[in-house]
C-alpha cells in the first residue's frame, strides 16, 4: 500500500471542522474566529520509550490524541484540529484500522477534525499537533500564580504509574484493580471541559503529563514562587490506596501518565469550585497552597515542600518523568 493510498484509505474524512483547507494540499488552513487566539501544542509518542511493543493499536490512537488535547485543556481552550505525523515498521491493514478508530473517537467526541500530517516508514512514532481557539487573553497560563493562592487538582493521581509498575513487576496488585488501572494508563480522559470552565476562576494551570513533581515545579518556577503540598491531601483511587504508603507518595507526586489538571486559584474561589465540580461531575481536591520566593533565602530545591499529614517535611526527593 502506497503512502497516499494510506492516507485515503484510513485517515481522510469529508466532516465539517474549523479548518477553511484540509487534507489533500501542501498546508492546511486555518482561520480562528475574531477576536480568538491560536493555542497549538505538539506531543510525540516513541514505541519503547511512552509505550509498550505491540500496545493496542485502538488505545494507541486515543492516547496520541488524548495527550495532546490535555494540554489545550490546560490553557482552557476549545479543540479545532489536529495533524498526524506516522511512522510504521510495515504497513497493516488491520493495525491502522484499530488505530484511526480509536484516533477519531476521541476526535469526533471533542469535534476535533484532522487535516494533515505525513506517513513513512520507520519505527513506530506517533506525533501529533493540536490546534485550538482561546478567546485573547484568557488562557490559563503556568507564570500565573499568586502568592496566597490554593492549589487544586482534578480527579486522581498515581493510578498510571500504579500499572506501569504493576506491569513491569515492580509491584504486585491485585487481578481486579489491574484492569481499572490499566484503563488509567492507556485511555487518559483529557479535561477539556474543566479547563474551559476554569477561565477567569483558576489563576496558573499545568496538566500533570511527568508528574505532580515536576509540572507543579515548572508552575513554581515560571510564577517566581514557592508552593506547600499536602502529600497525604493527594487525591489517589480504591485501587492505589491499597498498596503500601511509600509507593502510593511515589505514584501520585512523581508518577505522571495522569493527564488531570493542576491548578492555583484565590481562597475566594473555593465555593465557586466546589460548585463547578459537582456541575461536571470531576472531583477537584485542595491538596496546598502558593507561598512566596526569595533567591536571597531560599534554594532553588526548596520552591516546594511535601508535608505528611502532621506538617512535617518529607525527607524524599521527587522528581517527575524525565525524556533524556
Amino acid at each position: 500500500m502506497k503512502e497516499f493510498e494510506l492516507i485515503e484509505r484510513f485517515f481522510a474524512r469529508q466532516r465539517a471542522s474549523d479548518a477553511v483547507l484540509g487534507i489533500g494540499d501542501d498546508c492546511a488552513l486555518l482561520a480562528p474566529p475574531a477576536g480568538y487566539q491560536l493555542a497549538v501544542s505538539t506531543d510525540m509518542l516513541v514505541e519503547g520509550r511512552h509505550f509498550f511493543v505491540g500496545a493496542d493499536p485502538r488505545a494507541l490512537g486515543h492516547k496520541a490524541l488524548a495527550v495532546n488535547l490535555s494540554d489545550l485543556a490546560a490553557m482552557g481552550a476549545k479543540p479545532a484540529a489536529f495533524t498526524l505525523a506516522l511512522a510504521l515498521p510495515e504497513v497493516c491493514a488491520e493495525w491502522l484500522a484499530s488505530f484511526s478508530e480509536g484516533l477519531f473517537a476521541l476526535a469526533d467526541n471533542h469535534d476535533c477534525a484532522l487535516i494533515g500530517g505525513d506517513t513513512t516508514a520507520g519505527p513506530l512514532n506517533i506525533c501529533l499537533t493540536v490546534f485550538g481557539y482561546i478567546e485573547a487573553d484568557r488562557a490559563l497560563r503556568r507564570d500565573a500564580a499568586r502568592v496566597g493562592d490554593d492549589i487544586w487538582i482534578s480527579g486522581t493521581l498515581g493510578d498510571a504509574r500504579l500499572a506501569l509498575g504493576a506491569l513491569r513487576n515492580e509491584w504486585t496488585v491485585i487481578p481486579e484493580d489491574l484492569l481499572t488501572l490499566r484503563r488509567a494508563l492507556e485511555w487518559p480522559q483529557p479535561r477539556i471541559l474543566l479547563g474551559q470552565a476554569l477561565q477567569g476562576i483558576a489563576h496558573a494551570a499545568i496538566d500533570i503529563s511527568d508528574g505532580l513533581a515536576g509540572d507543579l515545579a515548572h508552575i513554581v518556577k515560571r510564577s517566581n514562587v514557592s508552593a506547600t503540598v499536602m502529600v497525604d491531601l493527594l487525591p489517589r483511587s480504591v485501587a492505589l490506596a491499597r498498596v503500601p504508603l511509600p509507593v502510593q507518595r511515589h505514584c501520585v507526586i512523581a508518577g505522571g501518565d495522569d493527564y488531570e489538571l493542576c491548578f492555583t486559584a484565590a481562597e475566594n474561589q473555593r465555593d465557586t469550585l466546589t460548585a463547578l465540580s459537582k456541575k461536571l461531575s470531576i472531583p477537584l481536591t485542595r491538596v496546598g497552597k502558593i507561598n512566596a520566593f526569595s533567591a536571597a533565602d531560599q534554594l532553588e530545591a526548596e520552591r516546594i515542600q511535601w508535608l505528611d499529614a502532621s506538617g512535617i517535611s518529607l525527607a524524599e526527593t521527587w522528581r517527575g518523568f524525565e525524556h533524556f
